[in-house]
């Protein structure tokens, strides 16, 4: 349900981001200061983390938004993931953008050494939170050693390598490596649905706009069939994503969360394909060119439908979170 405070939530974000969609890539600077000002870069984090003290509704609404305008920042990166870590491990965060992942190094006191394939975002972040065995590692950037890459997208996907002192390094909370995947996946969820309705719209405006014998391609029923049927995706997407966030409400450690989670994530995942897929068709050879901006989306929503999780991974999820439930368990999980 859509209530007067994520409706004026969702006009601010998507003032926000309006601009977003570029065909730069690396970090946006300048929109991450705004999302600073406005309080929306650590959203749901609590006042003395330096947050807003939203809910995760709230972060689905706002993240939802970066999705549909290609918003090249780590939100999710920063408020849902390293943000909550270094919070409830009881280390102060520092300013700026954060990373955060799950990965192996050797820990010794403060000294530790390893690599780290694929953070996000690691070139631009401040500091860098990895969840190791029982430790909570934060890394500060600067003093790693970062090779470029990136995704599909071309958003930074770094490796890390580090072999020296750590900033910090303290106990992980009970059941933090857990968390931070369905914290991982819930993100990821809002961002496909959010990039969905993205692809959806530059598609519907281009149908509109294009024509062929003496009309736009949009009145052709064919085509009229093929935007319909993405926007029954996007549709599907939104809400699957919409239902984890307010699962989450109860807690990460619930049955009905990791269900609601692992459903949302499996779901987006499979609107990503057919959205992107009619989005090209419909635009035909030219969406395919890489100066065209369909591929902000599209290129997205490939992208991070194989990220925190493929479809494939959270449907065996999925399955094994309903056979542990068993038949009396099953409706209440799919309740909440």
């Amino acid at each position: 349900m859509t209530t007067s405070v994520n409706a004026e939530l969702q006009e601010l974000a998507a003032s926000v981001f309006g601009d977003a969609a570029s065909s730069d890539t690396g970090f946006d600077a300048g929109l991450w200061r705004t999302l600073e000002e406005t309080g929306l870069a650590r959203l749901t984090l609590p006042a003395e983390a330096g947050g807003s003290e939203g809910t995760l509704e709230d972060a689905a609404v706002v993240l939802a938004e970066a999705g549909a305008h290609a918003a090249r920042v780590p939100l999710v990166e920063t408020d849902l993931l390293a943000g909550w870590l270094l919070h409830a491990a009881g280390v102060p965060l520092p300013d700026g953008p954060l990373t955060a992942v799950a990965g192996t190094l050797d820990v010794d006191g403060t000294t530790v050494r390893g690599e780290l394939p694929r953070v996000p975002w690691a070139r631009a972040a401040a500091g860098v939170v990895v969840l190791t065995g029982s430790h909570v590692v934060l890394l500060d950037a600067g003093a790693a050693k970062i090779a470029e890459k990136a995704n599909l997208a071309e958003e930074p996907r770094d490796t890390v390598t580090v072999a020296g002192t750590a900033t910090t390094v303290v106990a992980a909370p009970d059941g933090a490596a857990a968390e931070l995947r369905l914290r991982a996946a819930l993100g990821r969820a809002q961002l496909l649905a959010g990039a969905a309705r993205g692809a959806l719209a530059a598609t519907v405006r281009y149908a509109g706009q294009r024509e062929q014998f003496g009309r736009p391609i949009g009145r052709f029923q064919a085509v009229q069939q093929q935007l319909a049927l993405a926007a029954g995706e996007v549709a599907a997407a939104s809400a699957a994503a919409s239902a984890a966030a307010r699962a989450a409400g109860a807690g990460f450690s619930a049955p009905s969360t990791r269900f609601a989670v692992a459903a949302a994530k499996s779901r987006t995942g499979e609107a990503a394909g057919v959205v992107a897929r009619i989005a090209h068709q419909v635009h035909g050879a030219i969406g395919f060119t890489r100066e065209h901006d369909l591929r902000l989306w599209t290129t997205r929503l490939w992208a991070w439908r194989d990220e925190d999780g493929s479809d494939a991974e959270w449907n065996a999820d999925l399955g094994a979170t309903v056979l542990a439930a068993g038949q009396d368990g099953l409706w209440p999980l799919i309740t909440g």
